[in-house]
């Protein structure tokens, strides 16, 4: 029986985020494992996505794509919301003053959404974090910086995971060690990754503040261990901070749109 309304719309989004997150296609057989729909409803849905110029299958990698059509949707969005244009000198910022690769996330829902991105000079680079990545609220810096200022009882809502979050993201994961990294990015009012995602890949992030001063945004910078040594990450984090603070007194002025989350 075919779906109708509120939930195909729904299911479709889901296939648009899973197809999104890999800037070199992502193939049918891991949308499906993922979107725990069937195979025969993920293609259907996929194909009637690329009919419409969505998105584009790639016949010689079997991966599926976004399409032409979420070009100019993107293009539209991006003159409501003006945050590539505010955000990107303090990218460029950060890239040029560490070395180390700076990136923009927004905050949807429970999970974050890298949005920009700016090389450093540093020639060894950490590949964890590039546009369109999602991570949950809690996992990497980003979603640590902006889980961490939330009010306690929402961020206690995403804290609330099954067994399924932390066989996938590891104990150092669970709801214990995310608390523990919480407080720690309270006190020092930016936080650090140690690792925890991929073994030498490090990140540290800072929260920007939408108008109603709820964090909405996080700047990040990420980069391989040695180059974030403690003695270093005072500097770093301080650098991190002035720019968010920077970015959330931009944004908060009268007349700029915020992010729906």
């Amino acid at each position: 029986m075919p779906v109708r309304g509120a939930q195909v719309v729904g299911r479709l989004a889901l296939l648009l985020r899973l197809v999104g997150r890999h800037p070199a296609g992502t193939p049918l057989a891991e949308i499906v494992r993922d979107s725990g729909l069937t195979r025969p409803t993920v293609h259907r849905l996929l194909s009637s996505l690329a009919a419409e110029g969505i998105l584009d299958h790639d016949p010689a990698t079997h991966t599926w794509h976004y399409g032409p059509e979420i070009f100019v949707m993107g293009a539209v969005a991006a003159q409501r919301f003006p945050i590539e244009e505010v955000a990107r000198p303090s990218l460029q910022h950060l890239a040029e003053e560490t070395g180390e690769s700076a990136f923009l996330s927004i905050r949807r829902g429970a999970e974050t959404v890298c949005l920009l991105r700016e090389e450093g000079s540093f020639p060894i680079r950490s590949f964890v974090l590039h546009e369109g990545v999602r991570f949950p609220l809690g996992v990497a810096s980003a979603g640590i910086a902006i889980l961490a200022f939330l009010p306690e009882a929402e961020a206690e809502q995403v804290l609330v995971q099954d067994e399924a979050f932390v066989a996938r993201w590891g104990e150092q994961h669970s709801p214990g060690a995310i608390r523990a990294n919480l407080a720690r990015t309270r006190v020092t009012g930016y936080s650090v990754n140690p690792g925890l995602i991929f073994e030498g890949s490090w990140g540290m992030g800072a929260a920007i503040f939408d108008r109603a001063n709820r964090p909405a945004w996080a700047l990040s910078l990420t980069g391989i261990e040695p180059r974030f040594r403690p003695e270093r990450q005072r500097a770093l984090g301080q650098l991190l901070l002035d720019e968010a603070n920077r970015i959330t007194r931009l944004l908060q002025k009268p007349g700029l749109p915020g992010p729906q989350v």
